[in-house]
């Protein structure tokens, strides 16, 4: 069978002698594990499409019962350019990739996570600065998602607050009174206790010092 989807690189390693294999979110399909053949070598196509946070339309080849598809073709749309020309917005990027990974079951559609994460990247890419609030605004939506999700706020965090790290706009999750850098203290606290709970092991990418610090004057 072979298929075309969108999806977004979240981590690839080097396999055999010029491979490379992929770990992809796409859009209808889920995650998926995806060989590049021949990527390696100087002439090596597909290069561009199988780096992290590349996204793309991607033309895959799966056979019945396999576990892992080959890259037929495809087409890069964007490598989020802006978010690789600073190392912040790096980081922040490749932590919602890792989560992606680590809270998302192999082959499990579900087009909400995809946009989700698109829809984060493209935050990054867009702006010079970074929303304070949109690492916790992505982890707690991906938690929804993902069927870990809080319906109701926990340590006393103000339902506005909640609402808007969980509805509003990525871009506008900007804050500016001392009582908002609590609420967003405590939304951290939420997500220590979620990854100390449900990670096996810790996670890989380190998410840049708690933004709500902004908001107090420590800066």
């Amino acid at each position: 069978m072979i298929f075309n989807d969108y999806a977004i690189v979240l981590r690839r390693a080097n396999t055999r002698e010029t491979d490379r294999i992929a770990c992809v979110y796409t859009k209808t399909r889920g995650r998926l594990m995806v060989r590049f053949p021949g990527v390696n070598r100087a002439a090596g196509k597909l290069k561009a499409l199988a780096e992290p946070l590349a996204c793309g339309e991607y033309r895959i080849h799966w056979r019945g019962g396999a576990l892992t598809g080959v890259a037929a073709g495809g087409k890069l749309l964007t490598v989020f350019p802006g978010v690789r020309a600073d190392f912040g917005r790096l980081s922040l990027a490749l932590h919602f990739c890792e989560l992606v990974y680590r809270m998302t079951p192999q082959a499990q559609p579900n087009p909400g996570k995809y946009e989700l994460l698109y829809s984060a990247l493209a935050c990054l890419d867009s702006r010079a600065d970074t929303p304070l609030a949109l690492r916790q605004a992505f982890t707690l939506r991906l938690m929804k998602l993902a069927g870990y999700g809080l319906e109701r706020p926990v340590l006393g965090i103000e339902p506005r607050f909640w609402r808007a790290l969980h509805e509003e706009d990525f871009n506008k999750l900007d804050f500016s009174d001392e009582a908002d850098a609590e609420y967003l203290s405590r939304a951290d606290s939420v997500l220590r206790r979620f990854t100390a709970s449900h990670f096996e092991r810790p996670l890989n990418t380190t998410p840049p010092e708690t933004a709500h610090r902004r908001l107090v004057g420590v800066y």
